[in-house]
């Protein structure tokens, strides 16, 4: 909390924090409105503790991002963290369901004073209390700023019933009309969210993976261990490949400016975004693992297939199971590449393997795309091979 006497937003410039975002080829964003600490950066009405009434920065820093991402035609999202340690009438009840209420009393043992009850009964009229705040401070964010996504976080602390997710994801979409909801709602989310490890397997349904850039989602001074250019196209692809989003997060100082070494990396994703767009922006999922060494992605009609090399190849590169007839390979913002079917039984039909060759010319310096544009609709085979009895 000590921090806030710092936050004085003197360098805040969210027009060019939009620029930089839109040159790093985001298409949405989010700013974190109010985390754990329950200090907001709005100059909410429900309470002093905000970026206006609460730091030198004496001002709503909301607003002015909000403004710029729309500018810049990046969808813009609000992050907000259910739980609050600071408000008074917070730690009043525990989790109603027995498993939550033993992993609760877990928590507690590691000391958690601003989460529970310790000491004292439960106090149901404090907790009412609370959502009314809780509900009071969304209702603002909504009705002011109008967000398109909603990044919920902390919601672990209290069960679902406790929460009143259902009830709360009804008055959002009254106050914030298509508003899109994460996953921190419970059941009551439209899309998963994993974060710092990425699946091996893609989660059902619409997801993002969410990943710092260093170790740290906010500014660390101590923390220099950043994550290179090459390392988050890598994640970028896998996570496209398998029919999911990235989400970086960036973490800037006290005056509004962003770290020099993130600022780096997003502008050396932005040179790889840009040249490779057509693989990555409106993709679906490409091949199952086992049909090719490295991510994949498909346009929406499945007949151009992208394969990303993440590295590099010895000459030539193999996909497995492809039943199409080929109408052309290339690098994505290069040449026509050789490429040829060898073995295969296709009267079977068995395909063969598609082998493509990959000079040392035509290579990207972070990961180079190859499309594979197809006769008609990607038609996958995915059995277990058979003896060939007519040959």
């Amino acid at each position: 909390m000590a921090q806030a006497s710092t936050l004085t937003a003197s360098k805040y410039d969210p027009e060019a924090w939009a620029e930089l975002f839109a040159e790093a080829g985001a298409q949405y964003a989010f700013l974190t409105t109010k985390h754990h600490d329950g200090f907001a950066l709005w100059d909410t009405k429900l309470s002093k503790l905000n970026a206006k009434d609460g730091s030198p920065a004496g001002r709503d820093l909301i607003g002015p991002f909000c403004e710029a991402m729309r500018k810049h035609n990046i969808h813009m999202g609000l992050y907000f963290s259910h739980l609050d340690w600071s408000h008074p009438d917070y730690a009043s009840v525990w989790p109603g369901d027995p498993k939550h209420k033993q992993d609760a009393l877990n928590v507690k043992s590691t000391g958690r004073p601003f989460a529970y009850p310790e000491g004292k009964p439960e106090d149901p009229e404090a907790w009412e209390r609370f959502l009314q705040f809780h509900r009071g401070q969304l209702k603002e964010l909504c009705e002011r700023y109008s967000p398109e996504l909603l990044f919920f976080d902390g919601h672990w602390e209290r069960d679902e019933e406790q929460w009143r997710f259902k009830d709360l994801r009804e008055r959002l979409h009254e106050w914030a009309p298509g508003v899109v909801i994460n996953d921190r709602l419970d059941h009551y989310g439209d899309y998963l969210t994993p974060e710092q490890a990425i699946p091996i397997n893609p989660p059902t349904g619409v997801w993002e993976f969410g990943v710092t850039l260093n170790d740290s989602w906010g500014y660390n001074k101590k923390d220099h261990n950043h994550k290179s250019v090459r390392k988050c196209i890598r994640m970028l692809a896998e996570c496209a490949g398998m029919g999911g989003n990235l989400l970086l997060g960036v973490g800037p100082h006290s005056d509004g400016t962003l770290q020099p070494e993130q600022i780096a990396v997003l502008k050396g994703m932005g040179r790889w975004t840009k040249k490779h767009a057509e693989a990555i922006y409106g993709s679906v999922a490409g091949l199952p693992p086992g049909h090719f060494y490295g991510p994949s992605t498909l346009n929406k009609s499945r007949d151009v297939l992208y394969l990303v090399l993440l590295d590099r190849p010895y000459d030539f590169i193999e996909v497995k199971g492809i039943q199409n007839k080929i109408r052309r390979a290339s690098v994505v913002g290069g040449p026509e590449l050789k490429q040829r079917m060898l073995g295969g039984a296709p009267w079977v039909p068995l395909p063969g393997v598609l082998t493509i060759e990959v000079p040392e010319s035509v290579l990207d310096p972070d990961a180079t795309v190859i499309k594979v544009e197809l006769e008609g609709s990607l038609d996958l085979y995915t059995g277990s091979g058979q003896i060939i009895t007519a040959n």
